[in-house]
């Protein structure tokens, strides 16, 4: 990137200072602000500049250990107290904004302004807070009932929450491994002394929301059984369980 110095004119003649010139001078802060933002630039674009820049600093770095420090004049903070309405000499005359009486009479200023403003109405009394919003009870969904699908060691494999009005189930998993084989869970509705009806797959490890058929609806009913088995990929290829069963349960109440 070729970042033209801007103190270079073709016109005068004039060569513009080495990379090295300018480096020092940036680094020493005698750029323009046009001059410092040329060089900043340069930095980024040129890695042989910023390397010129960076001997600079270390080179003038090592002599700010040699600078004395100096002492700052006396006369210098009397005058910032004087511009700042103070006494020259801390403990002399306070001046009018360290006076204790003008802030009182300040203060009684702005008492009497207040009394006035509230006599004459300008200052409005206090809103009355608004009523609390009144709550209105919203009548609460009965629980739904659990069915809960137990594995033959009796441990929980699945629950089924059964809403009869919606004509859905949520199957909520208790998580375990996926069958080594590579079969897949499928849930069945059992009537009554009737045959296993599929509901379709389900997850071992997460929640999900099973629509039972119009033409189930009359079998999800007390005394039905919900049952899980283990099925080829894509569900039994019969309509029937082909596959062990792995968890079942009795729906109590619906």
């Amino acid at each position: 990137m070729n970042i033209r110095d801007p103190r270079f004119d073709e016109d005068s003649g004039r060569e513009p200072p080495s990379a090295d010139v300018l480096a020092g001078e940036y680094v020493l802060g005698v750029l323009d602000a046009g001059e410092r933002r040329q060089a900043q630039l340069r930095i980024g674009a040129d890695p042989a500049f910023a390397r010129l820049v960076a001997a600079w600093e270390l080179r003038l770095a090592a002599m700010l250990d040699t600078i004395e420090p100096v002492a700052v004049p006396a006369h210098v903070w009397p005058r910032i107290r004087t511009r700042l309405g103070w006494s020259p000499v801390e403990g002399g005359r306070p001046g009018v904004w360290q006076r204790v009486g003008f802030w009182r009479g300040m203060t009684a200023i702005a008492a009497a302004a207040a009394l006035a403003a509230v006599f004459f109405g300008r200052v409005q009394p206090p809103p009355v807070p608004p009523a609390p919003p009144s709550v209105v009870m919203q009548p609460s969904e009965p629980a739904q009932p659990v069915t809960t699908l137990a594995r033959d060691d009796g441990t929980p494999g699945w629950l089924a929450a059964i809403d009869a009005a919606r004509g859905t189930l949520r199957i909520v998993p208790v998580p375990a491994p996926a069958d080594a084989q590579g079969r897949v869970p499928e849930l069945w509705l059992i009537p009554p002394g009737e045959a296993p009806r599929s509901l379709g797959l389900v997850s071992v490890d997460r929640t999900q929301l099973v629509v039972v058929p119009k033409t189930l609806l009359r079998a999800l009913a007390k005394g039905a059984t919900l049952a899980i088995s283990l099925e080829p990929p894509g569900g039994a290829p019969q309509g029937v369980p082909t596959g062990p069963i792995i968890a079942k349960g009795g729906i109590e109440a619906i």
